[in-house]
């Protein structure tokens, strides 16, 4: 069994109420979005030298850059949905920053902790622990195991 495989099932095991499942397909992406977010928040000075003038010259992106080599290092295929995925985040922090209706920081907070009582209410109705605290690897599984639905649905091998 390959370790993606392994990963997702394992996972899979605390998700399994319908309740639970519905909440994560909501607040997952909303967490990895804010997380986004929060480090685009971060005064990147040093690479704005890299990217003058562009709005991606940010801690987010150098970060999301790592978080697809993790990827890339589960499966190939998930990799390029999540790097989708995480350009996406990006144009919508982008966004935000534009309409300038809030500090992007403030926005992003109050989605991550919308998020999470969301993703705790759902272990609640689950009745098990979410899987991040047995190893925190699976704090990046999750959008992955959202990920492989998606791909199963459309008929893509991960």
């Amino acid at each position: 069994m390959k370790k993606i495989d392994a990963l997702l099932s394992e996972y899979g095991e605390s998700h399994q109420h319908s309740t639970n499942k519905a909440i994560h397909w909501i607040c997952v992406p909303l967490i990895f979005f804010s997380v986004v977010g929060l480090i685009a928040s971060i005064p990147a000075e040093p690479l704005q030298g890299l990217m003058e003038g562009s709005p991606y010259a940010n801690w987010a992106t150098l970060v999301l850059v790592l978080v697809i080599v993790y990827y890339v290092s589960l499966s190939i295929p998930l990799a390029i949905g999540m790097m989708l995925f995480g350009v996406l985040c990006l144009f919508a922090v982008n966004l935000i920053v534009r309409l300038d209706v809030a500090p992007l920081w403030l926005v992003c907070v109050i989605i991550f902790v919308v998020a999470w009582i969301g993703q705790f209410y759902g272990h609640k109705v689950e009745g098990k622990k979410p899987s991040f605290l047995k190893d925190i690897q699976f704090l990046m599984i999750g959008p992955a195991w959202l990920m492989h639905f998606i791909y199963k649905k459309i008929g893509i091998p991960y």
